[in-house]
């Protein structure tokens, strides 16, 4: 008895602990996402609603907007820099008195860089929060799961960052402030034959990423269109480490240089493997690569390797050089083209809030789709009949610790 009362004494003090937790108020919309930033926030903003429940309307003086992007994972970089451009999108417009006298309010859930995540958040966020309009993600595979819940609730979604063209396929109320794919592999495919002269390419692609099949897809095709010869084509899976038997491969068909159309969290560790067994030809790939953990991971490595990219943070321009000051003043560091591309899509989110003739999902929409010309920090966003923007990219350089602008694309 002596030793049963002791253990019911801790299994009551437990429930009593769980109940606290489960009665707690709900975190504010900028607490929760410095919550999830930090891998503590997961999925989740505020208790949820039972079923048959109406959720709580958003006060009547706010516009409620929803992010779902990955904060923790592999990819935790680009949803951490995605996250303070739209926050910082919404600060400035807010201190500029906001939309239609409203003040702009943002809840943001963690996807986890998960697809099936991306799916549940976005789920929230319209059947619970009731949000008018969601931002996100980076990672493509995420954002076709995220695009088909949007769409079928009538919910306009703009995403920062995903190229692959068959997220905005998903519907009329799916659009994009970055270029596309096609775009990407072409810029990258030009300058490798073009600016670098290479004749003999191989490619080493992700087989679970839709963002990579793409790129692959697309540059393989242009590099061969162009004269070049692809000598090989080999896969590896988001979350491997160890690429030697890939590579072995690549090495005995003596390419020039190869294509790694993947995320910084790979890449890195790719081109050390490289330099280990011997092949120093230079690496290729896109807009994944932006992240300063390349530098940290890849080291020397992954210097004089090119990527695509969407702008460049050197850029003279005045409003872009004022971006890079205000990110720097409120995170600490300079804004990768996540961050800016999330600038860009949010306040082309604010545009067309303020022209809407009011807040419903298809008002919204018709206001997006009229964006012609509108003045983003990654280039000038014009939204073809596709809902997808067309501008320029640039090619930058890895260097010592950080990138180097070399050219700039023209669609």
């Amino acid at each position: 008895m002596r030793r049963f009362v002791p253990m019911l004494l801790a299994a009551l003090a437990f429930m009593v602990a769980g109940c606290e937790k489960k009665t707690q108020p709900a975190s504010s919309d900028t607490d929760t996402s410095k919550q999830a930033a930090q891998g503590q926030g997961g999925t989740a903003t505020a208790p949820p609603t039972p079923e048959g429940t109406p959720p709580p309307p958003a006060a009547s003086d706010t516009l409620l907007l929803g992010v779902a992007t990955s904060l923790t994972g592999g990819q935790a970089t680009f949803g951490v820099s995605t996250r303070n451009g739209i926050e910082l999108a919404l600060k400035e417009a807010n201190e500029a008195g906001g939309v239609k006298g409203k003040k702009l309010t943002v809840r943001v859930y963690d996807n986890q860089g998960k697809p099936e995540e991306a799916a549940q958040a976005v789920t929230r966020l319209i059947n619970q929060d009731r949000v008018i309009l969601i931002l996100g993600d980076v990672a493509s595979s995420n954002s076709l799961a995220m695009a088909e819940k949007a769409q079928a609730a009538g919910v306009p979604m703009i995403t920062p960052s995903s190229t692959n063209p068959t997220v905005t396929e998903k519907g009329d109320f799916i659009f994009r402030v970055c270029f596309i794919d096609p775009f990407q592999g072409f810029v990258m495919a030009k300058f490798g034959r073009e600016n670098l002269k290479l004749s003999k390419v191989a490619v080493l692609q992700d087989n679970k990423s839709a963002y990579s099949i793409g790129l692959t897809d697309v540059f393989t095709r242009k590099f061969t269109e162009m004269g070049g010869k692809i000598t090989g084509v080999e896969s590896y899976s988001q979350g491997d480490t160890d690429y030697r038997a890939q590579l072995t491969a690549i090495k005995k068909a003596q390419p020039e240089a190869i294509y790694v159309p993947g995320y910084y969290s790979e890449v890195g560790v790719i081109a050390r493997q490289a330099r280990e067994l011997g092949l120093k030809v230079p690496l290729l790939g896109g807009d994944g690569w932006d992240s300063e953990k390349l530098y940290e991971l890849g080291g020397t490595a992954i210097q004089g390797s090119y990527f695509s990219n969407h702008y460049s943070p050197d850029n003279p321009d005045p409003r872009i050089q004022k971006f890079v000051s205000d990110y720097k003043a409120a995170y600490g560091g300079v804004p990768d083209a996540l961050a800016a591309l999330a600038y860009d899509a949010a306040n082309v989110a604010i545009d067309a809030l303020k022209k809407a003739p009011d807040t419903s999902g298809k008002a919204i929409r018709d206001a997006i789709a009229q964006t012609k010309g509108f003045p983003g920090i990654a280039g000038a966003i014009t939204l073809d009949e596709k809902r997808n923007a067309v501008k320029p990219a640039v090619v930058l350089k890895v260097g010592d610790g950080k990138s180097e602008y070399v050219t700039t694309v023209n669609p």
